[in-house]
């Protein structure tokens, strides 16, 4: 039998979250392993708009909301790390956009809502002028607002890219279809879990595990005999639009429709397609209002949508398709949204969730406080251990635009 391989932590899941901590751990030299069992971003990170919200959508009700007022820090610390002067170094991370929008329809809710964002974040927008607007909101029947806010648009893949490629030594492809073995060590803080691919599998020995697989903390949290925290489910239904043979849509896109309540009436981004032709994904309100309906009734309810808000723009040989999406987080006593990120542990495991993609700094933070807090230091140096290295490493996963199945 192998002797364990003695590591400070394990993470499960690699998305942005868990592969934003394992870089954070190994900066700090933590001696860190993150394992995951289908491709990197292959699970809720890969549907991602990619937005660095900064709280003003969250505003929109007219009250800094506690959503609000926790993620207000975040799109200067990503912007930080895009500069490679942050915590991280993300320079190699595409930028579709260094701001959004947010736009009213000419209703006197609409642009009530729009004034209140504008007063309440007044530090993160201005009012945009017509020929400063995206190509779609200068068209002379537009009779709304638009401001600009001070929050990214990055490009999921390469962001995953980014995070990962460095520490790709330290990330490993538990064999489809299959869960290690995971079991008590000799102290209850510690585990030790069993990889499962080889005739003579190596055993990690870690002082803690750290769940960050989304909706896979379930499955992990019951294989470890623990009933808490429990999750609960935030399901969407996006619409993927690109436009038809010979034509172009009208420009990038990345903004918000405000309607009257504190959800954006849609949401809109701007991506390529495998073969470089640009679409947009609807998220928003559409996309929340929207589970439950067949991809085709979804189709129909974004065709109306945006006949309404751009009837100057003809969609009539446009190609659709929808992308369902099961968004985890921590269970809550009325199912209403968590506020922030969330970090829960006990006996040695961390189970954690960030909620949005722009708290994954801030999750990794609340971690690495839990790990300190815990006993648990880092060494001055902790490199992966040499009987890891012929393990193999997850690819990365494609974004649901780029596969054509999505389109067929």
């Amino acid at each position: 039998m192998l002797k364990p391989i003695p590591v400070d932590v394990v993470i499960f899941g690699g998305g942005v979250a868990g592969l934003w901590l394992l870089a954070r751990l190994r900066k700090l030299g933590y001696q860190a392993v993150l394992l995951e069992q289908q491709a990197i971003g292959a699970g809720q990170t890969r549907y991602a708009q990619g937005i660095i919200h900064g709280g003003t959508k969250y505003a929109l009700s007219g009250q800094l909301t506690g959503s609000a007022e926790a993620i207000a820090e975040m799109p200067a610390i990503w912007r930080a790390c895009l500069a490679g002067e942050g915590e991280l170094d993300l320079r190699q991370v595409k930028l579709l956009s260094p701001h959004q929008y947010l736009w009213s329809s000419d209703g006197l809710g609409s642009r009530m809502a729009s004034f209140l964002a504008s007063k309440l974040m007044r530090a993160r927008t201005r009012s945009v002028a017509t020929g400063e607007r995206p190509e779609v909101l200068r068209n002379p029947a537009f009779k709304g607002q638009v401001y600009q806010l001070d929050e990214p648009v990055l490009d999921t893949a390469s962001l995953l890219k980014a995070l990962a490629t460095p520490h790709l030594d330290a990330i490993l492809q538990l064999p489809d279809g299959t869960s290690p073995r995971i079991e008590r060590g000799s102290d209850d803080h510690n585990w030790q879990i069993t990889l499962n691919h080889s005739e003579h599998p190596p055993t990690l020995q870690t002082k803690r595990i750290v769940l960050c697989a989304g909706k896979g903390n379930a499955a992990l949290l019951q294989q470890l005999g623990m009933a808490q925290p429990a999750m609960q489910t935030r399901p969407l239904n996006m619409v993927l639009l690109r436009a038809g043979p010979g034509k172009r849509l009208p420009g990038e896109l990345y903004a918000h429709c405000l309607g009257t309540s504190a959800i954006p009436r849609i949401t809109i981004t701007t991506h390529q397609d495998a073969q470089g032709n640009s679409l947009w994904y609807l998220g928003g309100q559409l996309a929340e209002q929207g589970v439950g309906r067949s991809d085709a009734e979804q189709i129909a309810a974004a065709q109306v949508e945006l006949t309404r808000l751009f009837p100057w723009l003809d969609l009539s040989d446009a190609q659709w398709a929808c992308a369902q999406i099961d968004r985890a987080e921590p269970k809550t006593p009325q199912g209403e949204r968590p506020d922030t990120s969330y970090v829960h542990q006990q006996q040695g495991v961390i189970t954690a969730w960030p909620t949005k993609l722009a708290l994954a700094p801030r999750l990794a933070q609340q971690v690495i406080e839990q790990l300190v807090q815990g006993g648990v230091h880092a060494a001055p140096s902790s490199p992966v251990p040499p009987e890891l290295s012929s393990w193999p490493h997850p690819g990365f996963a494609r974004l649901p635009w780029q596969e054509d199945a999505v389109w067929n």
